[in-house]
């Protein structure tokens, strides 16, 4: 049910330039989708009355971002004035003007905080009848953070930014997180008294906590159980070790969920990902985008699978695919290559040194190795020959070939596109199939073999396959 007096801003009007990066902080990935598209998730999990994202750095490309992420969010510019405490102001102009329940402010790069945490938060929030709470953590080094000081009591004092932080301050290890539940009539009060009269001239929304408290307004900080669920994101070392401990907390759920993973250290999973019990991922193994597995396929070791479909009992080993369909009980791999519009049937089978695309292979139809198919539809039950090529594009356009269902062709066949070769026929070994091959007729092109006798004793003479040829020569005579 939609909480009427919740607004949830999320901030990301920041350049992120510790990322040394064209791309914007925010829209860095992370298990598949951008930063700000887990705090998107997570905001919308609290089913708010209003979601607002504050934007300004390359706005254009974060709003379509954000609007991908959460189509019913509200983009709101933030102008020339820096701060966090600016953005939170045309956040709340954004607002109806006679909202007066409670607005969370969280940040566009901080993805691994929770649901459950911010609900948390926003139920002791509302329990002390608080002004203003705040979500804490404590680090072994707050280095980059505000630091949280509290008064004799042990209650919330004020927070000071670490450039603006003495010696003293800088010593305490209880941060401030970002993350933050104000009462929206006192916010907007609070805010239109704070001034960018500090180290980095912003207006920092930490002020209001202090401007509160010096009108004996209640103010609370709340610590996190764990300091890596508020932990942002400001560069690609911090971007790594969010993954790891996304992954982590994925590869897990998993796990639990009747998935086996041989190996979680080497196993990595999008949260986009979906996967049924009795699926076994073997060392070596990442998912992405929108795959989907299924029962008691088997993947890995070594594979790759991006927005590919895995039917049930299939086996996928040591396999690049992007954009296919591998159904039932197909076999695929190892070192096979499945390029976007691979469509494997049941029975099916891509082998070694295999690649394929914008195919389909029929229910049974298998490409055991050293073949590259490409535009191509192969029948149920057909073979194709080790080392096949289909010739499907002429420099200007690619055509299709078509093989019929339970075809036999040989090795080291060349399709040249477009062609058909109908059901039931067959290729022989090193055939050039330039035309069309009826049903159940044999495709031969080879020239009879012919042999030139003492060729390399006239022509390499002196080589040590003239000696051979020689002495094997003499062999024969002698025995004859």
């Amino acid at each position: 049910m939609t909480d009427s007096r919740l607004a949830i801003v999320v901030l990301a009007a920041g350049q992120g330039t510790r990322m040394k990066s064209q791309t914007p902080k925010v829209l860095h990935g992370l298990a598949g989708i951008p930063l700000i598209g887990h705090v998107l998730s997570t905001a919308r999990a609290l089913d708010p009355a209003h979601l607002i994202t504050v934007v300004r750095h390359d706005r254009d490309r974060v709003a379509a971002a954000v609007l991908e992420c959460d189509g019913a969010c509200t983009i709101v510019d933030q102008d020339e004035i820096p701060g966090t405490g600016r953005a939170a102001e045309v956040a709340l102009d954004a607002l109806p003007h006679d909202f007066d329940g409670d607005v969370l402010v969280v940040s566009g790069d901080v993805p691994l905080l929770d649901a459950a945490t911010l609900s948390e938060l926003l139920t002791e929030h509302r329990a002390r009848g608080a002004a203003a709470t705040l979500l804490s953590a404590v680090l072994d080094d707050g280095t980059g953070y505000g630091r949280v000081v509290r008064d004799a009591e042990g209650g919330l004092d004020r927070i000071v930014e670490q450039k603006d932080a003495s010696e003293a301050e800088q010593a305490i290890t209880e941060i401030n997180s970002g993350t933050y539940v104000f009462h929206a009539p006192s916010l907007r009060a609070k805010l239109a008294l704070v001034s960018t009269d500090n180290a980095q001239q912003e207006k920092y929304l930490t002020d209001v906590v202090g401007l509160l408290r010096g009108d004996g307004m209640p103010v609370a900080a709340l610590p996190v159980r764990e300091g890596w669920l508020v932990a942002g994101v400001n560069d690609r070392v911090q971007l790594a070790d969010a993954a790891l401990r996304l992954n982590q907390l994925i590869v897990r759920g998993w796990q639990l969920a009747g998935v086996t993973v041989v190996d979680p250290a080497s196993t990595w999973i999008d949260r986009t990902v979906t996967l049924d019990e009795d699926v076994e991922l073997r060392p070596g193994t990442q998912l992405h985008g929108a795959t989907t597995i299924a029962r008691g396929a088997i993947v890995g070791p070594d594979t790759t699978l991006t927005d590919c479909e895995v039917g049930q009992g299939a086996r996928v080993s040591r396999t690049d695919a992007t954009l296919a369909v591998i159904g039932e009980r197909a076999s695929i791999g190892p070192f096979a290559y499945l390029r976007p519009g691979t469509i494997v049937g049941e029975d099916g089978k891509v082998g070694t040194f295999v690649e394929t695309k914008n195919s389909t292979l029929g229910r049974g139809a298998k490409v055991p190795h050293l073949s590259y198919v490409g535009d191509t539809t192969v029948g149920d039950g057909t073979n194709i020959g080790a080392g096949t090529i289909t010739a499907n594009y002429d420099g200007v356009n690619k055509h299709r070939t078509e093989v019929g269902a339970h075809a036999r062709t040989g090795s080291h066949n060349v399709f040249v596109a477009p062609v058909r070769i109908g059901d039931g026929a067959y290729t022989g070994a090193g055939t050039v199939v330039r035309k069309d091959v009826p049903a159940g007729a044999l495709a031969v092109n080879v020239a009879p073999q012919r042999n030139v006798e003492r060729w390399v004793a006239a022509n390499r003479p002196g080589t040590a396959a003239a000696e051979a040829a020689a002495a094997a020569n003499e062999g024969s005579e002698g025995t004859a």
